[in-house]
């Protein structure tokens, strides 16, 4: 694969430092959630961050398959991403849950659903995450 866009970020301190983008348009601050052991500060953390890249991402893949049909997606279409966090089921380590639900108004139910169903196949968040992590995508 010939990679079109290349993204550069860094971080430090783990998951109670900093991480930005080398472009400098993006530049969080960090910390644990509490229910993680942390102590829950005013940061982020790379599950939220990883959640909104995934709702953005899944959308952008809804609009793409939506134009293959020359159907409009809504401007205020919205897919909401819960990402989980959690000791594998093996004990070796963490593991993520992901959930994704896409808000389409006007658009049509049955026409929603095959348009997520076939985003899921375009979004290359998905692509990665297939077969790794368990992924529940629907249409509300």
């Amino acid at each position: 694969m010939k990679a079109l866009y290349t993204a550069h970020a860094h971080a430090t301190g783990g998951r109670e430092g900093s991480a930005a983008t080398d472009d400098s348009r993006l530049g969080v601050g960090l910390s644990t959630p509490k229910e993680l052991g942390g102590n829950g500060g005013g940061g982020t953390n790379p599950e939220q961050l990883f959640a909104a890249g995934y709702a953005a991402c899944f959308l952008g893949a809804i609009k793409f398959v939506a134009a293959q049909d020359k159907v409009k997606v809504p401007d205020d279409a919205r897919v909401e991403a819960e990402v989980g966090i959690g000791q594998r089921d093996d004990g070796t380590g963490f593991g993520l849950v992901v959930s994704l639900k896409a808000s389409l108004p006007g658009i049509e139910p049955a026409k929603a659903a095959d348009l997520v169903r076939r985003a899921d196949v375009v979004c290359p968040y998905s692509h990665a995450t297939r077969g790794n992590i368990h992924v529940d995508v629907v249409a509300v």
